[in-house]
């Protein structure tokens, strides 16, 4: 896997590195080694799928309050999303500074969203599906939501 650093502390895009032959491909999507290799969390509570029936669905900002701040990984697993994240840490040097890329099953691109972000996608394609891995388990008491479509140009 390859993992580059972006413009918001702590946040990384992690890109697929597949073995490919006549048969098709396969490739790592986690590995405890090399999450723990960058400084990354490395232990997760739950996973989730998110399925979107049509194209231009805006499903976010979200994010859960500490104590019960979640890290995610997503990844689009089929049709495509244009993914954003937000830092909403106030002392972070990055407060208040989105990033978004286009998340997809061919591009194999993923976000690694540390805690005190809130995350949201704007789908690209009808019957669109994202899988998560968050290391917090869903804690509807400290669930919140950003209102800001403003984040999901394409």
């Amino acid at each position: 896997m390859k993992f580059t650093p972006l413009p918001l502390k702590g946040a990384y895009l992690i890109e697929m590195e597949p073995h490919i032959d006549e048969r098709g491909y396969f490739a790592r999507t986690f590995c405890m080694h090399e999450f723990e290799a960058h400084g990354l969390n490395m232990h997760f509570a739950q996973m989730s799928t998110s399925f979107n029936h049509k194209k231009g669905q805006i499903r976010g900002m979200h994010y859960q309050e500490a104590p019960y701040g979640e890290t995610k990984i997503v990844r689009c697993t089929r049709g495509a999303i244009h993914d954003v994240m937000l830092d909403i840490r106030p002392h972070s040097p990055t407060y208040m500074q989105s990033f978004g890329t286009v998340l997809s099953p061919e591009n194999g691109k993923m976000f690694y969203i540390p805690k005190g972000f809130a995350h949201g996608f704007k789908t690209l394609e009808d019957n669109t599906e994202i899988f998560y891995m968050m290391d917090e388990f869903y804690h509807p008491e400290s669930a919140r939501e950003i209102s800001i479509s403003n984040y999901f140009d394409e």
